[in-house]
């Protein structure tokens, strides 16, 4: 039972942040390929004598691995943040000229002062 529990939470978080899982394995691959790239190069340069330009490919390889690396780490450090964003819930009031309100219908203007549109859904919550 613990087992289908312990399932059950890892395909729903990893369906809940599929993006961010999907961006972390490139990123990882792009780290994995940027060292086959570089051997490559390396065995290049070596074939043809020039190996004065591996003074500037090491730190190019460097920095892409540390970069993806940081990345990786800020995306999977921001996973679980919690958002502080405090969400308003007062009425807004709406400001309507005098001269819109004598171009508005007689079903218009009630609805300036209900505040809120019902939905379907709220509809059919209201008659249960």
């Amino acid at each position: 039972m613990f087992k289908s529990i312990r399932s059950s939470l890892f395909w729903y978080y990893l369906y809940k942040f599929r993006k961010r899982f999907v961006i972390v394995v490139i990123l990882l691959f792009s780290i994995f390929l940027s060292g086959f790239i570089y051997a490559d190069v390396v065995e290049y340069l070596k074939l043809r004598d020039k190996l004065d330009y591996l003074d500037f490919i090491l730190p190019i390889k460097w920095f892409i691995i540390f970069t993806n690396i940081a990345i990786i780490s800020y995306l999977i450090l921001s996973l679980f943040a919690s958002d502080n964003k405090e969400v308003d819930t007062k009425k807004e009031e709406i400001n309507i000229n005098p001269k819109d309100l004598e171009t508005l219908s007689q079903r218009e203007a009630s609805f300036l002062h209900t505040g809120k549109l019902k939905t379907k859904a709220d509809l059919i919550i209201d008659k249960h």
